[in-house]
């Protein structure tokens, strides 16, 4: 069981760099909200292909569509939408492989706001890596040399934000499965990614329908482009599903850091991103710190 969760983390996190690439493409064109309705509407048919396998290969199902599967899904979908917005604009104006570790630091922040608000506590190691990751992210705050970086405190913002927004829904997804099949995982996991996939998009494209149709237009124009950052999305998100399913979300938010360094590669070659050595080093305590913290 432990290595399918796994195998599942790091296939969601190297597709998840590739749907990043993918969307960050579209932003000119369709602007945030548009390249974040891609990842939802053209990953919709690999999630229904995935959820009618699932259905095919369980048995004995008993789902339950109750308040226990209907608020935790709802609530993550909300969070997950914003994330992926704030996420793009992180990348935006920071750069792809700083936006990416900015997200990351959902686990830290989510323990601080569990001590503030619930009481929960941390052993010294993990409070030792949420100040690791509070380093790591100074020195990301301006990443000095960058060139392609235009307005780095700005994508320092969404990039907290998207990180906040992020923890909050993978927590409430793998709740949501929990809450509608707890014996079949696949099931669950598919299921409630269908589910949420299909309110997500049915919301955005009825906001672009009514705030901004060009951007509408404009991701069905590029239906190729658009088709490839869904497959990606759809697939990363299967996966991040499946995981949350079988463990718990801080122990797959751990694991899920190796997307950091296929995300710098990535802004390397694809967008021409110089790394610097601050940059570099704030990279690494983020991903440290994370760890470190989410793996208590």
């Amino acid at each position: 069981m432990a290595l399918l969760w796994m195998g599942a983390t790091v296939a969601a996190a190297a597709l998840q760099v590739g749907r990043n690439a993918l969307q960050r493409g579209l932003m000119p064109r369709s602007g945030p909200w548009g390249a974040t309705l891609v990842r939802f509407l053209f990953g919709l048919p690999f999630s229904l292909a995935l959820a009618a396998i699932a259905v095919a290969l369980s048995h004995d199902l008993h789902p339950r569509f109750g308040w226990d599967f209907w608020w935790p899904a709802l609530a993550g979908a909300v969070s997950q939408v914003a994330a992926t917005a704030a996420l793009l604009m992180a990348m935006h104006r920071a750069g792809f492989a700083v936006g990416t570790a900015l997200q990351l630091s959902s686990v830290p922040l989510a323990a601080i706001l569990g001590l503030a608000v619930f009481g929960d506590t941390l052993s010294a190691l993990g409070w030792a890596g949420v100040g690791l990751t509070t380093i790591g992210l100074a020195a990301l705050a301006w990443p000095r040399g960058a060139a392609s970086v235009a307005h780095p405190v700005a994508g320092v913002a969404f990039g907290i934000v998207s990180g906040l927004c992020f923890g909050f829904a993978l927590n409430a997804f793998r709740h949501a499965g929990l809450g509608l099949e707890p014996h079949h995982p696949f099931f669950a996991a598919m299921a409630s990614l269908t589910i949420v996939q299909a309110i997500q998009s049915a919301a955005l494209t009825a906001y672009l329908a009514i705030w901004d149709r060009r951007a509408l237009v404009a991701i069905f124009k590029g239906w190729r482009h658009s088709l490839g950052a869904g497959m990606f999305g759809g697939l990363a998100s299967s996966g991040w599903f499946l995981a949350l399913n079988l463990t718990t979300a801080a122990a797959v938010r751990s694991l899920g850091v190796i997307e950091m360094p296929i995300a710098a590669l990535a802004g390397h070659r694809l967008f021409r991103e110089r790394v610097t050595v601050t940059m570099a080093l704030g990279v690494l305590a983020v991903t440290a710190g994370v760890a470190m913290t989410a793996g208590l």
